[in-house]
């Protein structure tokens, strides 16, 4: 197993967190910025890091100005008392499908041993300049008939050309894990920042589920911060390195 856990901020499991968000960018960096906003928003707590010997080795400063290696943080919001939502996030994934696949796997493992039951991956998927759809493709018909009950809009047509990548992954093999998984999709017009689209999944998300988060406002600063944060300005834009030659999208 290639997947090194590091506990965080006096912690040694997940909280008995039962529901998992999870997000790595990709299109619009829809996913990404809306729970970077999120964990900002709501105070979440860093209680745990994923290194990968996948990773890109590439090493950065993090938010205490300590150099840091690759890794995925997963922190933790507190929802109602002794109640946590989980959010895993990153800065990037292992660019081989092989290793994406093991890393995936490896994560589903993490999430099955200390019980959490539903994961969530946030996506974009580029659509028309009239559509600004938000929606949820589950991976089972089972966990479909729950969204359903709770008034989430569930699409059967959607994505058409499929997904790529390791949040696909992720947000299809829950059921194999014992996990009910799905991702839920903002559409925007185009692969740069969409600051509303990350807003509008918030704001249904929350509703599906009744998390009873702090949701940031339109367009605030904390969201246009992270869509700075995450602008590739001079460095390479792998997602279109790795999406050029498929007609699926990029998660």
């Amino acid at each position: 197993m290639s997947l090194l856990v590091e506990w965080r901020s006096g912690n040694d499991s997940l909280l008995n967190a039962k529901i998992c968000l999870f997000s790595l960018p990709g299109v619009g960096n829809i996913g990404k910025t809306a729970l970077d906003a999120l964990n900002s928003t709501n105070d979440a707590v860093e209680i745990a890091r994923l290194h990968h010997t996948a990773l890109p080795p590439l090493a950065v400063l993090d938010e205490d100005g300590l150099l840091s290696p690759p890794h995925l943080s997963v922190r933790a919001i507190e929802i109602k008392d002794d109640d946590w939502l989980l959010t895993i996030t990153g800065s990037s994934q292992p660019l081989e499908p092989n290793n994406q696949g093991q890393m995936a796997r490896e994560i589903l493992e993490l999430l099955k041993e200390h019980q959490v039951r539903e994961l969530i991956v946030l996506a974009g998927m580029v659509d028309d300049t009239l559509s600004k759809e938000i929606f949820i493709v589950p991976s089972s018909s089972s966990y479909r008939v729950d969204l359903e009950s709770k008034g989430a809009i569930v699409r059967r047509d959607e994505p058409s050309s499929g997904a790529i990548g390791m949040a696909a992954l992720l947000s299809s093999l829950g059921p194999v894990y014992g996990i009910s998984s799905a991702c839920a999709i903002a559409t925007t017009i185009g692969s740069s920042g969409d600051i509303l689209a990350s807003q509008n999944l918030l704001l249904a998300l929350d509703k599906w589920f009744g998390f009873d988060l702090v949701i940031p406002d339109d367009a605030n600063q904390k969201l246009v911060e992270k869509l700075n944060d995450l602008s590739p300005k001079h460095k390479t834009d792998l997602v279109s390195e790795l999406t050029k030659s498929h007609d699926a999208f990029y998660m």
